[in-house]
Order: C-alpha cells, then structure tokens, then sequence
C-alpha cells in the first residue's frame, strides 16, 4: 500500500510535536525561557557546555593547551544539560542567542569576552593562546578551510543522518539513504585527504583535527549513532589510523570526560574547575 504523500500547506505552523528525542524542548522560536544566573569559576576562561562532540572540542583543546604548559588557559567548565533545556535560560542566552552549547566567556581583559559556536571557540582560542594554529598565511588558510569544512559538513552527519538513523520516531528509507549516503562522501573526502596527510591541515596537528575527531571519531570509535556496521567505517583506512592516533593523546581522553553525563563513571566529570578533579572519579 502507497503510503500518502504530504502535502505541505501554504504557510507552516508548529501546532503539535513532531516526535523524536528532543521533541520536548525543540520550539520555532530563538530567546529565553525562564531566569537563571550562570555560576562563575575563580578562572578567567568559563565554558558552558555539554559533553556532546560540539562540546568536546573546546575542551579537548583546552587541555592541550595545559598539556604543552599554557597554565593561562585554566578554566571552570560547567554542565549545560540540553536534554533538560537548560540552554534556555536567561544566563545562557545571554552569552549565545542562539542557545546552543558550547559558549564561553573569557574574563581575562576589563570587558569579557563572549563567544559561540564551537569554531568560533576553537579559533578564538588558538589565535590568543597562538598554539594549534599554523603561522604562515598558506597554513592557515588550509586550516581554517577545514574547520570550516568540518562546521558546513557536520549537520548532515548529526542533525541529517543521526537524527533519521537514531533519532526520528519512525524510521524512513529516503531520509535514512540520502543523509548516509552524504555522511559517507565526507568520509571519503577525510579518508582521501588523510592519505597524503598526517593530520588533517598537513604535518601538524591543529584545531583542524580538534573540530573534525569528536564528530568523525566518534562515528568510528565510540559507537555514535550505533552506526559502524551500517557505514562501513572500517574501510576508511586512514580515517581510522588518524583517529587511533589522536584517541590515544592525554589531552583528548581528558577533553572527552569533561561536561559529560552518560556511560562509565570514570569517562564522566559533570564539571571541572582544576586538573585535580581527574584524579576524583
């Protein structure tokens, strides 16, 4: 039997649910929801955020840059839980508008700073500390290229296939082939590029890598989307070696706990304030 085929109307109205995880909390429409006051850290550099792989990044590069002995970039990482809608309270939204995690507030200078969006985060913080971030203007423009890459890609990776594949209350063929058929074509272009490369911009590990692994990674590592079999990732080869090696590094391990709220104990830190809260769980 042909199933009907939707008619959209002539103009759109959210009358209703759509169903999914984040059903309950998603609304058409941008601004706070309720009053809330933000807690502040002893450090300059505060993060709000989750440790989704959005959240990840920052904090995987935070504590690279404390790993090579940038004591500047301590900081105070406070949970945002998405799934209880915290990200629509007014302490939050007054950093990022569009409330999505992560945001920061760096207090280092008389006027904070603010700023949103993981890319932005990532690149803020490379160009202030000046670590992760080539030096020469053909470099960089390569690295930040795939930062952007990673920041145009990345939504039909989790927002196209994730939420179809894992997400969506029911599950349909078109949405679920068009969005893996996408995710695998931007494994091929990291795979293809990784043959020639160590690391994603070249020789040197940058915040290139630190935006593109948690995502891409955690497809091929840490079970995103319970989709491996599904997408093969096995057979991107250099994907899967680049992700091995960076798996291993102190500070990504580190990166990866913090803000996080699910799976082992010991792969979790709600908040972090100082290195010593590693050793705690």
């Amino acid at each position: 039997m042909k199933k009907e085929e939707y008619n959209p109307p002539k103009i759109w109205k959210w009358d209703s649910e759509n169903g999914g995880k984040f059903a309950s909390i998603n609304r058409p429409t941008a601004g706070k929801r309720f009053e809330s006051t933000l807690p502040i850290g002893k450090h300059p550099i505060q993060l709000y955020s989750m440790g989704t792989p959005n959240g990840a990044k920052v904090t995987i590069l935070l504590e690279e840059l404390l790993e090579i002995g940038i004591k500047e970039a301590e900081y105070d990482a406070y949970l945002i839980d998405i799934f209880k809608g915290e990200q629509f309270g007014s302490g939050f939204v007054n950093i990022n508008p569009n409330s999505k995690i992560p945001a920061l507030v760096d207090n280092s200078d008389e006027v904070p700073i603010k700023v949103f969006e993981s890319g932005a985060i990532l690149l803020y913080l490379a160009q202030k500390f000046g670590k992760f971030f080539p030096q020469n203007k053909a470099s960089q423009a390569e690295c930040t290229s795939w930062l952007f890459w990673q920041m145009g890609s990345t939504p039909y990776l989790g927002g196209g296939f994730g939420h179809f594949y894992a997400y969506a209350p029911n599950k349909q063929a078109y949405p679920i082939n068009r969005f893996a058929m996408e995710t695998k074509r931007q494994l091929d272009v990291l795979d293809k590029k990784l043959e020639k490369t160590e690391y994603i911009s070249g020789d040197e590990y940058s915040i290139a890598d630190i935006a593109i692994f948690p995502w891409y990674g955690g497809l091929a590592f840490h079970g995103l989307y319970d989709a491996k079999e599904f997408l093969e990732l096995d057979s991107y080869e250099n994907v899967i070696r680049w992700g091995k090696s960076l798996n291993t590094r102190p500070a990504v391990i580190r990166g990866k706990r913090v803000n996080k709220t699910w799976g082992p104990e010991t792969e979790q830190l709600k908040e972090r304030h100082s290195s010593a809260d590693f050793q705690k769980t």
